[in-house]
């Protein structure tokens, strides 16, 4: 990633006016490189969009700065321009970087951070599974399993707190309405574009204030590589000539506030007993009551405790915990049904007969131990469809939020269902799969329910790429089938299900005071 990162960044400075740096480098690039621009809206009176945390912009309150003209203002221009003046190799690429954005940027660190949590605990000589420790998270196994159900819980408490701390910042940037240091001083030699949107506080300083707050908690043994990237992030503002020091203490000073609220829902939502494994005997005596007759166990040697037996208790954000079990779709078919061995034949062909285009799409979909999960692989998708429709910081964050809010939805409700059920998996009936084995019941699919919230979602935001989402969703759905790791009726199941809960999102933000 360092090198893919390298080679964008390097591409990226010649756009800026760096042309000297391109002198005998690596100009390969492997994904689309993501620079700095002037949004297509600065969406001026954002501070009064409805935010899911603080109940007014006020809620966190920032210092009057100084005026323009002040003694103190002045020297701040004067340590500017110093700052700004010459850069090195190393300040050019970070200016870059962060100037694709800082909700984009903070996303994409937190989907690394799972990526690269995204292992499960190995067993021990004696055949146990030893549970991850918040409070010695580098011990093996490592704390987070940065899971499906984990990283969309992540993401959506980074969205949510950028979101809101960006809708605290436009309220307190139009209030003060500071203009940026080169419109106050012509000499302040800038390496990115400016726009119309007032610097005080700073935009950037907000998202990564709260950014880092939210991710060291979510990822406690990440400390010292959050704190480079805290600072880097600063400095590049330094370094490009976009923030004076006090618009950059301001923003972080909002960030921590609205920082410290969202955790503060964090932890009373119920994650802490989600992996209450001492629930499921109850869990499967109910389903067994209600009828089934062989019931999902794990295919795993030594058999694995199932993931997270009770997510399905956590706190959702666009409905209430009545609504999940609401939300939960009717009962599979029956085991000894003809829909059941229907769909069970269906698997049995594949698995004799897989294409190489269902092959690739099951793998490309596969999103498994080591991947950033199916979460992160939609948040990727909107961060980078909001990038190239110009959106401003905050409805970058917007977006971003109703997508996370849903994906941490979408996984609540399918846990819930999952475990209401406790279905046997296909391998249970002999079938095979090549992208890795889930170590929870198989009704409905977590792919198909993520995906079809998400991509409602987004269509709702990119009407005119609807379509186009939906298409990825399906796919995503498929891809379950084609993997053998789902019936057709998990998935079909799961996209209904997707829908309804990515509607609730699409509710809030038709209401939420942003236009659209």
């Amino acid at each position: 990633m360092k090198r893919i990162l390298r080679n964008i960044t390097i591409l990226s400075l010649s756009v800026l006016g760096f042309s000297s740096v391109l002198t005998s480098c690596d100009k390969t690039i492997d994904e689309p490189q993501r620079v700095g621009y002037v949004p297509a809206n600065v969406d001026e009176k954002a501070g009064t969009w409805k935010t899911y945390i603080l109940t007014a912009p006020t809620d966190v309150t920032v210092a009057t700065p100084a005026s323009v003209t002040s003694t103190e203002y002045q020297a701040e221009l004067t340590d500017l321009k110093s700052k700004s003046a010459s850069l090195t190799r190393e300040q050019q690429e970070a200016v870059v970087y962060w100037g694709a954005g800082a909700v984009y940027r903070w996303n994409e660190i937190a989907r690394e951070l799972a990526a690269r949590y995204n292992v499960p605990p190995a067993s021990t000589p004696d055949g146990k599974y030893p549970v991850p420790d918040a409070s010695n998270p580098l011990a093996d196994p490592r704390f987070p399993f940065a899971n499906p159900p984990y990283t969309a819980r992540a993401l959506a408490y980074l969205s949510v707190a950028q979101y809101d701390a960006l809708v605290s910042a436009w309220h307190y940037k139009y209030k003060f309405r500071r203009s940026a240091p080169s419109k106050i001083d012509g000499a302040v030699r800038v390496a990115l574009p400016v726009s119309a949107l007032p610097t005080y506080p700073s935009e950037d300083a907000v998202v990564a204030a709260a950014s880092y707050t939210v991710l060291k908690a979510m990822f406690p043994g990440e400390g010292p590589f959050l704190d480079a990237k805290l600072a880097e992030h600063r400095n590049s503002r330094l370094w490009a000539g976009m923030n004076v020091a006090s618009d950059l203490a301001a923003g972080a000073s909002l960030g921590n506030q609205v920082a410290a609220s969202v955790m503060a829902r964090a932890r009373t939502d119920g994650m802490s007993a989600a992996n209450n494994q001492a629930l499921t005997t109850d869990m499967i005596a109910a389903a067994k009551a209600r009828g089934l007759s062989e019931i999902w166990v794990s295919q795993e040697i030594p058999a694995r405790p199932p993931m997270l037996p009770n997510y399905g208790a956590v706190t959702p954000w666009n409905f209430d915990k009545a609504t999940v079990a609401r939300l939960r779709p009717g009962p599979p078919p029956a085991l000894t049904s003809p829909e059941f061995a229907k769909a069970l034949d269906e698997l049995k062909t594949i698995n004799r007969n897989q294409t190489r285009e269902q092959a690739r799409i099951a793998n490309y979909w596969a999103d498994g131990a080591g991947s950033y999960t199916p979460p992160g692989h939609w948040n990727r998708t909107a961060a980078n469809a909001a990038h190239e429709a110009r959106f401003s910081e905050i409805r970058m964050a917007r977006t971003l939020a109703l997508v996370g809010t849903t994906l941490m939805d979408a996984g609540v409700c399918c846990w819930e269902t999952k475990f209401y059920y406790y279905f046997p998996r296909p391998q249970q009936f002999g079938i095979k799969t090549s992208v890795g084995l889930p170590n929870f019941p198989s009704y409905t699919s977590g792919h198909s329910t993520f995906s079809a919230a998400a991509a409602t979602v987004l269509g709702y935001v990119f009407p005119d790429r609807a379509t186009e989402f939906w298409g990825k969703a399906q796919e995503a759905s498929d891809s379950r089938v084609y993997g053998l790791i789902h019936y057709r009726f998990d998935c079909e199941a799961g996209l209904t299900c997707g829908k309804n809960i990515g509607n609730y999102a699409i509710a809030r933000g038709k209401s939420d005071g942003s236009g659209f």
